[in-house]
């Protein structure tokens, strides 16, 4: 693999995140955990009966990125719907406790808070079961997560869309707030889902998981070949500046006009990869507002998922974590 960062930029990017500023639009999720451990199987039917130690609550979806980027040190501010009950208020107080504005957080009493809830055991996820609403938000809440957008650009170094598919992520809203940027001279990254791509269309970045670029692209990604036929055929359809298929264990592949570049995983053991993806964008898009081309910016979200991975539950990373693996994993 070409050499693309050492150590010494690694660690100056890192350390200009702190003077970037981040606005995240999209799906705003509460991730329960409940943790446990197995010792038997149930008798009423063939399976397993998880003996309960302790529950967490985490910031999801778009607000784990809103975290991951707080955790990593910059500035940042989100919008997005809850709804006006107990899941809501939890989310809003945890946004709070992070010292992250709230402002723009609307609250629609026609839907419930999105919430996820994952039963683990022996480090290992037994069932998730999820409690929403993914029918799209009425004009109206649009209207007011525009206005909150409008402002907030302005003082924004870059905006991420995180797009679960709850119904916030719309085409019209899509597409306003990528013009209200991109007239501010603003880039624009996008955590995608299957259905909307044909939102995302000349965004700066767009990172897509491997199924979702084979689908999106109609390849089946079978081997390298084939996800290099997907990744130059999607990169032309979005018209995007860059493409970054997250592959698992297989690390990640950026696409370029000019060629792709691929990138190894990092990761030496995979525990959870919960919100590995939020964790992706977030060091991607503080990255480019750093000023880091897209390789660098593409090889710091993988050494950042590597961590993730490595961490049990919807998981952030601090600077530290991050210089840590830039020193033990890049070249001098």
């Amino acid at each position: 693999m070409e050499r693309i960062l050492n150590i010494k930029r690694a660690h100056s990017i890192i350390r200009d995140f702190k003077k970037a500023r981040v606005l995240v639009i999209g799906d705003l999720i509460v991730d329960h955990f409940i943790w446990g451990r197995v010792t038997r199987i149930s008798p009423e039917a063939p399976v397993p009966v998880v003996d309960v130690t302790k529950e967490t609550i985490m910031l999801g979806g778009s607000a784990n990125v809103v975290n991951n980027v707080r955790s990593l040190g910059a500035r940042c501010c989100v919008t997005g719907v809850v709804g006006k009950d107990s899941d809501g208020k939890t989310l809003v107080d945890m946004l709070r406790q992070s010292r992250i504005p709230t402002e723009g957080v609307i609250i629609d009493d026609g839907r419930p808070t999105t919430i996820k809830t994952r039963i683990i055991a022996h480090h290992q996820q037994v069932v998730r079961f999820d409690r929403e609403k993914k029918e799209e938000i009425k004009k109206r809440v649009v209207e007011k997560v525009l206005n909150y957008a409008r402002k907030a650009i302005g003082h924004a170094d870059i905006v991420v869309i995180s797009d679960y598919a709850k119904g916030i992520v719309t085409e019209a809203l899509t597409s306003s707030v990528m013009e209200i940027a991109f007239r501010a001279g603003r880039p624009v990254v996008i955590d995608p889902k299957v259905e909307h791509f044909d939102y995302y269309r000349r965004a700066t970045l767009v990172t897509p998981n491997n199924i979702e670029a084979g689908v999106a692209s109609g390849i089946e990604i079978e081997d390298e070949k084939t996800l290099e036929t997907a990744g130059r055929a999607l990169l032309r359809k979005l018209e995007c500046e860059a493409l970054l298929v997250t592959r698992g264990e297989s690390g990640m592949s950026l696409f370029l006009p000019e060629g792709e570049t691929h990138i190894p995983t990092v990761a030496r053991e995979v525990y959870d990869v919960s919100g590995a993806g939020d964790t992706v964008i977030g060091v991607a898009a503080l990255s480019l507002a750093a000023g880091a081309s897209f390789k660098e910016a593409a090889v710091l979200a993988n050494l950042a998922a590597g961590i993730v991975v490595e961490k049990l539950g919807t998981a952030t990373v601090t600077p530290a974590e991050l210089m840590d693996a830039a020193s033990t994993r890049l070249k001098k």
